[in-house]
Formats: structure tokens, sequence, C-alpha cells
């Protein structure tokens, strides 16, 4: 884990070398400053000389100078040191997710790498910078006035070195007891901002269905939880101010006594003593200040651990040693392919995040799913063989949970596959380079996601070197441009963060125009026109039949209406193929393709789940697979 962290200090070594010289420097300068006090008292003032107090005094200002130069400069290499690690570890944390597949990605929940890459980067670079100062400034501090103290009067630093272990002992009993709630807060941190970006995510959900006191009374128990944990931490923290005062105060009366005792009968020297009780000061705080230094490495621990569990994670889809640089064409082949969701993930097709609630969070195994060292994989697609041409327009239907995403999530090779082959372009899809497959492998999702910036920019996800033109275009295909030029600063208006000013349709539209600025040779709609009317999803397939004829369309649909025009038509369930065939095949022949147009067609419900075996396979609402 050290090795993991250190490796991103970098360009900021320079800084982090020169802040302990500082602060050993500043050390080196305060422990002068009670020799030359006992100086100025013992030569000076009880002598009369008044050239040896006036010299001596210069000389501590100097040193005192010194302290705070060296302090200061500790200080600002300090900061740079910490803040310029800290930037660099949440940059390779954030380039390393980006990295990752999404079976990677199941492993951790959206919250969490938020609460890593924020709360507890916070924590280790605050305990960097104590380490680079007060655990370099302290030990040193102490040693030194101990050293000292024994020089001026061994019996009377006996005192010292008797608080030292005693308070030593308290502090470590102190910290152990804290460690264990330290521990236990940074998985609540990840409840907290669960709780809170749901709540945000789906505000208009909340309100629609007055569930306001729900999600607050949700809040208040996780921030409940946090509360409680850090409260009995700083319960047994805070008794090191107590400690401390006691064993300060305690020193100085045993010193007092003793010292005055000595000054009596000439065996110390009132500026000795008052150097004694400096140096007492110096040892005591010292060892507050290890103690600072201990909790926050003890709070930090916690937090380097689950930075470098994403650090440490690499992607189990990786480019092949000489990848292929160019699609052929959009033919498509399953051979025998069979697929399972893993660590954790529960198969729930196409949301990695719900996968990670299901099978990280509570750990339950269903039926199809097999828990193999801690880990719960559940096979989703069995035995899949299917043959598709270029050009060709294909349609899936089939209930949630049936492997409808999953399937086609192979072809652009967002997961691979456990058994098998897919191959696109006539090549197994492990053998192209990721950028290239991906690039001509479009998909368009149902929860689209848009970002903050203009229309245009956000069609130029597509092709960052786009035309005005170009964006026309495909936004013609999609019938995007329908609503665009109706809006006074067209191509220009500005998008709000994650699409919120546009309506379920639009981003649709705007979604689909994107995907076609990548010139695939296959593109994916995945229910990604449930939210436009039925008239405009007409005109959309029209011009996709017409503009791209050579590219390979793949329609994930629960409308009939939607796939009645495809060539062929791949009906699912439970994961397997139930049939492949034109729809006028699949509603003479099949019954699964019949219950579905007739549900559809009688009483203008959707498909949504599949009934058990022998049962009607009809879901009277209208919706969408996860």
């Amino acid at each position: 884990m050290l090795k993991t962290l250190t490796a991103h200090i970098k360009e900021f070594k320079l800084p982090t070398i020169l802040t302990p010289v500082c602060m050993a420097g500043e050390v080196v300068f305060e422990m002068l400053i009670p020799l030359l006090m006992a100086s100025i008292i013992d030569n000076g003032v009880q002598a009369g000389n008044m050239r040896h107090i006036v010299t001596t005094g210069l000389l501590m200002l100097l040193m005192a100078a010194g302290g705070l130069a060296t302090g200061v400069l500790g200080g600002v290499f300090g900061a740079r040191a910490s803040t310029g690690f800290a930037r660099n570890l949440r940059e390779a944390m954030f380039n390393n997710i980006q990295t990752f597949s999404f079976s990677n990605i199941d492993i951790f929940s959206t919250p969490s790498l938020i609460t890593r890459l924020t709360t507890d980067i916070t924590n280790i670079q605050m305990a960097f910078q104590m380490i680079l100062r007060m655990f370099v400034r302290a030990p040193m501090s102490l040693i030194t006035a101990m050293v000292m103290a024994f020089i001026i009067n061994a019996r009377l630093a006996r005192i010292y070195l008797a608080a030292v272990v005693i308070l030593a002992f308290f502090l470590f009993l102190i910290i152990r007891k804290a460690t264990g709630y330290f521990q236990k807060i940074f998985p609540r941190y990840d409840d907290l901002n669960e709780s809170i970006e749901e709540n945000v995510r789906g505000i208009r959900v909340v309100k629609s269905f007055v569930r306001e006191g729900y999600e607050t009374d949700k809040l208040k128990k996780a921030s409940s939880n946090i509360y409680k944990l850090f409260t009995k931490a700083e319960r047994m923290v805070i008794l090191n101010a107590p400690l401390m005062q006691i064993t300060v105060y305690t020193c100085i009366i045993l010193i007092s006594w003793l010292g005055a005792k000595m000054i009596v009968v000439g065996d110390l020297t009132t500026g000795q003593m008052m150097s004694l009780l400096t140096y007492c000061m110096n040892i005591l705080m010292s060892l507050m200040m290890l103690s600072m230094v201990f909790v926050m490495i003890t709070l930090s621990q916690a937090s380097a651990k689950r930075v470098c569990e994403v650090l440490n994670e690499t992607t189990d889809i990786t480019n092949p040693e000489q990848p292929v640089m160019e699609v052929a064409d959009g033919s498509i082949e399953f051979r025998n392919v069979s697929f399972s969701y893993k660590t954790g993930a529960d198969g729930t097709d196409g949301d990695p995040e719900a996968a990670d609630a299901v099978g990280l969070k509570t750990g339950l195994v269903g039926p199809g799913m097999e828990e193999n060292g801690g880990n719960t994989s559940r096979s989703v697609l069995h035995n899949i063989n299917l043959s598709i041409s270029a050009g060709e327009t294909i349609g899936i239907i089939g209930g949630t949970g049936s492997g409808k995403t999953s399937l086609v999530n192979l072809l652009s090779r967002l997961y691979d596959v456990d058994e098998g082959e897919v191959l696109v372009g006539g090549r197994d899809v492990r053998t192209y380079d990721l950028d290239t497959i991906r690039s001509k492998v479009a998909v368009v999702l149902q929860k689209n996601v848009l970002f903050s910036g203009s229309v245009l920019d956000n069609l130029r996800w597509g092709d960052e070197n786009a035309t005005l033109e170009d964006c026309r275009r495909v936004c013609r295909i999609a019938c995007a441009d329908e609503f665009i030029d109706a809006i006074p600063e067209g191509y220009n208006t500005r998008i709000e963060q994650g699409g919120s000013n546009v309506s379920g349709g639009q981003k649709q539209r705007l979604c689909i125009a994107r995907a076609l600025l990548k010139d695939p040779k296959v593109i994916i709609f995945d229910d990604s026109t449930s939210a436009v009317d039925t008239a405009t999803d007409a005109k959309i397939r029209a011009s996709l039949a017409s503009e791209l004829p050579g590219t390979t369309k793949i329609i994930i649909a629960q409308r009939i209406s939607s796939i009645a025009h495809a060539d062929r038509v791949i009906v699912m369930e439970d994961g397997h193929v139930d049939a492949f065939d034109t729809p006028e095949n699949l509603l003479a022949n099949n019954q699964i393709y019949q219950e579905v147009y007739e549900s559809q067609v009688g009483g203008n419900a959707d498909f949504d789940e599949m009934m058990p075996e022998g049962e009607t396979h009809v879901h009277a609402s209208r919706g969408g697979e996860a």
C-alpha cells in the first residue's frame, strides 16, 4: 500500500524532502533558545553584566527569526507537497477508472468512488502533511529536549522520562481504541453519499410521490450513523487534552519543588531551572503532536486502503498485442456464447450500479446465481448462436432479465464472453483495438446521458471534428432538427447537467444523432425511442433505412411497432434465443411473439416481463429493460 501511494509523489519529491529538513531546522533553533535564556539569567541578570544580556538577547532574536523562517518554509513546502500528492492521487484514480470495463465498475458503487475521490483523498492529504511536518518535528523536539534536560540536570530530567513513559502508554491505549471507530466510518460515508445521490437523481419522483419525509429520515439515519461513530472516536481522542494537562502540571510542580530545593543548596541555578521548565513544555507538547499524528494516520489508513483498491484494480479487458484497427463491415456472429456477471453483480441488464447494490451490499445469491470465493456470478446468456448479415435490421424482444442488453453489450466488448466467440466484421471482437470496435459499434441507451454544454458540444461526442453541417445531417436522420431549429439559439442552446432542460424524447433523439456521427458499422438502439411518439419513431426508422443502408441496425424494443419493419427478430427468454425469424414467420409460429402482438394490438400494452411457462407472456405496463 505504501509503495502504491508514494509512487504518486512524482514531481513533488523536492518539497517532500525540504519539508522535514526545514522542520528539523526549526527544532534546532527552538532548542537553543532555552540555553541562551538560562545564560542571560545566570551570567547576565544575576551578574549584572549588561553587555552579556544584550549580546545573548540579540542571539536569541536571531534564533527566533531562524525558527520562524524555517517553520514558515516548512509549512509552505509541506502544503505544496501534500496538495500536489493529493492532486496526483486523484488524477491517477480517475484515469484508472476510465480504463475499467463494466465488470470492473461493477465492483465499486458510484457513491463509493465519489467518496474515495474526495473524502478519502483529503484524509490522505492531511495525514501526509502531518507526517512531513509533525512526525519529524515532534520526535526530534522530544529527543533533543530530553537530551538537553539530562545535560542540565539528570536527576530532574528523570521526572520527564517517567512522565513520557506513562503518557505514551495511555496515549497508545486511547489511539488503539479510537482506531476501531475510525475504520468503521468510511463505509458509512458511502451509504450517506448513496442516499444523497439517489435522492438528487430522483428528486422529481420523490416529489411526485410525496416521499420527502421518507428520504429525509433515510438521510438522517445515514448521517446519525456517522455522527455516532465520530462521537465515540472523538470521546476517546479528547482524553488526550486532560491527560496532557495533568502530566504537564504535575511535572511543573515537581520540578519547581525539587528545583527550588536544589537552588537553595547550590546544585542548580535559577536559569537552569527556567530552561528545564521550558524543555518540560517542549517534551510534553511534542507528545501531544505525536498523538495527533497517530490519530490522523489511523484515520487515513482506512482511506489509503480504499484508494489503493481503486489504483490497483486492473481492467480485465485490454487490447491484444497486435490489434486489428479496422472493422470490415457490420456482419455479426455469435458462436456458442455463454456469459455471466461476476464480482458481486446481479446480472441486471444494462445497470451495473443496480448489480452492485444487490450483489455487493446485500450479498444475496438468487436463482441462476453461484457463489465462488465470496463473489457471486449469475449466468445470463446460454449457448447463443446467431448470424447477422451486414446492413440487416434486427429486432430484439424479451422480458426484463432475459438478456437483451447483455447480448448487445458483448458486441462492443463492454464485457467479455465466458465461453464461445462474438464476431463483428468476420473477426472476434477480442482481436480489435478497443477504441476501434467501440467506435464502429455505436450504442444508444434507453437511459441516455447528456452533458453540460451546448447541443453541438453534446453531438460532437460522436466526432469531435464534426462540422455544423455534419451535425445537421445526423439530426435530420434522428428527427432532432425539428425541435433544435425551433429553439432561438439552435445548435448553440445550452444543455444543463444531465439534460434536465430537454424532454425525454428530445434527449433520446439527440443521443441517436450523437451515435450516428460515429459513422458506425453497427448501431444498437436499446429501447432508445421509448420516449418518442409512434409517428416520430416511424420517421426515425424510415430515415435510418434510407440514409444508412449498409449499417447493421439492432433495435431492442418493448413496442411491437418498433420492430415490425425489421428484417428479422430475436425473441429472448431467460438467456436463451427462443426464436430468430422474420416478423411474419414469428407471428405465424412463435407463441411468445404472438401473445405480445395480440396484447399490444388489442390492449395497447407493452411487453415487459415473461410469465412462467404455460402462462401468458404479457405485461400490461409500458416500460424498459433495466
